[in-house]
């Protein structure tokens, strides 16, 4: 995160906080959230690395950080309404609005429209925050919020929302706090059903569980839920899902015994080993490992059977993460380009039995747990990394033998990334075959499509929407 930077608005000190320019504000929870969407908006951080510590540096309560880390999210996941409504009762478009100010403006209109917070205390505590941070902007605040305090957010969506039956695309953006191109594509990706789409766009709303992932060998899943205070997950045999706490704390996460992980990436990387091949069965490919869960479940089932993994990943910070991951377990790392595989030394043509190709991707399926990406991700982003997955998933098909199984992983269920993708590096690449990919997860497991690829999606099986090929090398 770049420290010291402007944007329209105060320069930020070296603990991440604006200087305080007016009255100081005695008020914890909502100092530490205004510093943390500050961070997120001028210095491109993200929150769920910035929260955690401007909340140990603060020493909130647990009372007060359960509700720092709700303005925080909140607040990020509803941007794109917030920012229309203060746009609205402002008169003015929110980019005009200096940074300081704008920041505490979305922080007060999320606590008016979407919070039990009363009105009276929301308006007050956000003009002593624009006091403390923006003080010449005091009076605007306190007039658009008096402003925004007079409907609610059903009421002021008839104001901002297009109209539906003209413009079903630009409505949904704007009640379910998106931007109209991962609408679009949320849509192409739900078959042109609209309805499932709100319901997709809802979903990403949702404050996300915490899952944990029980290391086969290592830990037992309806265990470590008895142990934790969780419960097990509803498809993966290694889920447990943490309603609250913080997971880096639980002793099993320190010894490696599990790890956080959602589901639906247990589910993606454990398909491609519950996969049936013939013929040898030893070693297996992690293509894109950084930063390690995946790697972390494969390694653990590999000592199980006998296996052993070879995890690849092009930067040195991530691959070190990597060896953490892997630590004790059946694995190497290389630091290493993957789109060199079938080409090296260390990752010989036909190598390999089994590969994963957890591709980079535009993250669009984990929005929920990531919601400042939703508006920072663009239609531009695209191709480079579409660029860059179908060369991973050429490489992946050369490095694995024939007959063997290469399983290629986005969490994004953008068509471009996800079957487009596939259909260019078949054309491509070596010879190879998809295989009806459902077979590989838990028998009567709901919503897994027509196959032979499947796309899992938060509103249907409470995971990230994450997307898996299954592909059989032929020759």
């Amino acid at each position: 995160m770049r420290r010291g930077s402007r944007d329209g608005g105060r320069p930020i000190g070296p603990s991440g906080r604006a200087p305080r320019a007016g009255r100081p504000m005695d008020d914890p929870a909502r100092i530490t959230a205004y510093q943390a969407l500050l961070a997120v908006h001028r210095d491109e951080a993200y929150a769920n690395l910035i929260l955690p510590s401007l909340m140990r540096e603060a020493g909130l309560s647990s009372r007060d950080a359960a509700f720092a880390t709700e303005l925080t999210y909140g607040t990020l996941r509803h941007r794109g309404t917030l920012d229309a409504i203060i746009g609205r009762a402002a008169e003015r478009d929110v980019a005009r609005i200096d940074p300081p100010a704008r920041d505490a403006l979305r922080l007060g209109a999320y606590q008016l429209l979407h919070t039990r917070v009363p009105s009276h205390a929301a308006v007050a505590s956000t003009v002593d925050l624009v006091r403390s941070v923006a003080p010449g902007a005091t009076g605007f605040a306190n007039a658009v919020l008096r402003r925004i305090a007079e409907k609610d957010i059903d009421a002021w969506l008839t104001v901002v929302a297009p109209n539906e039956a003209e413009d079903p695309v630009g409505h949904l953006a704007m009640v379910h706090n998106h931007p109209e191109w991962i609408v679009r594509a949320f849509r192409d990706a739900l078959g042109g059903d609209l309805a499932e789409t709100a319901r997709a766009l809802a979903a990403d709303n949702d404050r996300p569980e915490v899952h944990l992932c029980a290391r086969p060998g290592l830990g037992d899943a309806a265990e470590l839920a008895d142990r934790v205070g969780g419960s097990p997950g509803a498809f993966s045999p290694y889920a447990v899902y943490l309603p609250s706490g913080a997971p880096g704390e639980l002793a099993e996460i320190r010894q490696g015994r599990a790890h956080v992980q959602d589901e639906g990436s247990q589910l993606v990387a454990a398909a491609l080993v519950e996969a049936p091949l013939e013929g040898r069965d030893e070693q297996w490919l992690d293509l894109c490992a950084g930063p390690g869960g995946k790697a972390g479940l494969l390694a653990a089932i590999a000592a199980q059977r006998g296996a052993y993994l070879t995890a690849v990943e092009v930067t040195e910070q991530r691959a070190n993460m990597v060896v953490n991951a892997v630590k004790g377990l059946p694995a190497k790392v290389l630091a290493m380009d993957g789109r060199l595989a079938g080409q090296e030394r260390e990752l010989p043509e036909a190598g390999f039995d089994r590969v994963l190709v957890d591709a980079p991707c535009t993250g669009l399926g984990s929005l929920r747990r990531r919601p400042e990406s939703r508006w920072r991700k663009q239609p531009s982003d695209l191709p480079p990394l579409t660029k860059l997955q179908r060369e991973l998933l050429t490489a992946a098909l050369l490095a694995v033998r024939p007959g063997g199984l290469v399983a290629y992983v986005t969490c994004s269920p953008h068509p471009v990334e996800t079957k487009l993708a596939v259909t260019e590096a078949i054309k491509r690449g070596q010879g190879c075959e998809l295989i009806d990919a459902r077979a590989a997860f838990p028998a009567g497991m709901p919503g897994l499509g027509d196959g032979p690829t499947v796309q899992l999606w938060p509103h249907r099986h409470g995971t990230d929407a994450m997307f898996l090929a299954l592909l059989r090398r032929t020759m």
